[in-house]
C-alpha cells in the first residue's frame, strides 16, 4: 500500500501536482477520504488534489459565531439546512468543494437521496461563506467564490480578518467590498438573515 505523507507547506493549502495523465475523478476522491477519514482534502475540477491544514483556533473562533449565527436564522426562519467546514460538496462541474459554511433550501436537500445526503452531497450551495485565516491565499478564496456562483449559489461572502473587508459576491454582479462592516445582510437572497460582524475584526 502506498501513502503519501505531507509533513508541512508555507500556505498550509496547497495542490498536489500530478503527472499529465494522472488526475483524480469524484469517486477516486470519495475513495481516498473513506480511506482516510481525517484528511482535509478538495478536488479541483481539474482533478487537482487541495490538502487542507487543521483550523487554527482564531479561525475556529470565528467561524465557530458565523455558523451559529446561521443556524439561528434558519431556526427562526424554519427552511433550509446549514452546514458547517467539514462539508464537502460535489459540484455540477466535478470540482469537490468544503466551504466554511453554507446553507441549502429545504426543497433542494429533501431532493435528494439519503445516501446522497450521508455521503458528498452532489450540488451547490445556495449560500456559501468562506473565512480567510492568515495562511489562505486571498486570490484562491477569490477563485472559489467565483466559482460557487458559477455553478448556482445566489449568495456568498468572503470574509478576510486579515485585511479587515468583507467581500459580497452574487451571481451576474461584481464583487462588493466593504472595509470592517458591523453587519452583512443577505437581503433580498436571503430575507432577515444578517452577520453580526464588528467582534470578528
Amino acid at each position: 500500500m502506498s501513502t503519501l505523507l505531507v509533513q508541512s507547506a508555507p500556505t498550509w493549502e496547497f495542490e498536489i501536482d500530478l503527472p499529465e495523465n494522472v488526475r483524480f475523478t469524484p469517486t477516486a476522491f470519495k475513495e481516498l477520504c473513506s480511506k482516510n477519514r481525517n484528511l482535509q482534502a478538495e478536488l479541483s475540477q481539474d482533478g487537482n488534489l487541495i490538502i487542507m491544514a487543521p483550523t487554527g483556533g482564531s479561525s475556529g473562533w470565528r467561524n465557530s459565531k458565523l455558523t451559529y449565527q446561521l443556524e439561528a436564522w434558519i431556526m427562526i426562519h424554519q427552511d433550509g439546512v446549514a452546514f458547517d467546514s467539514s462539508t464537502v460538496f460535489q459540484l455540477p462541474n466535478g470540482a469537490m468543494r468544503g466551504p466554511d459554511a453554507a446553507w441549502v433550501r429545504s426543497e433542494r436537500w429533501e431532493a435528494l437521496s439519503v445516501d446522497e445526503q450521508d455521503g458528498f452531497p452532489p450540488l451547490c450551495p445556495d449560500f456559501v461563506l468562506e473565512l480567510r485565516s492568515k495562511t489562505d491565499s486571498l486570490t484562491k478564496l477569490e477563485a472559489k467564490m467565483e466559482e460557487y456562483l458559477a455553478n448556482g449559489a445566489v449568495l456568498g461572502f468572503l470574509i478576510d480578518p486579515q485585511q479587515g473587508r468583507a467581500h459580497v459576491y452574487r451571481p451576474g454582479k461584481a464583487p462588493e467590498v466593504l472595509t470592517q462592516p458591523e453587519a452583512l445582510s443577505g437581503d433580498p437572497e436571503l430575507p432577515g438573515l444578517v452577520f453580526q460582524l464588528a467582534k470578528l475584526w
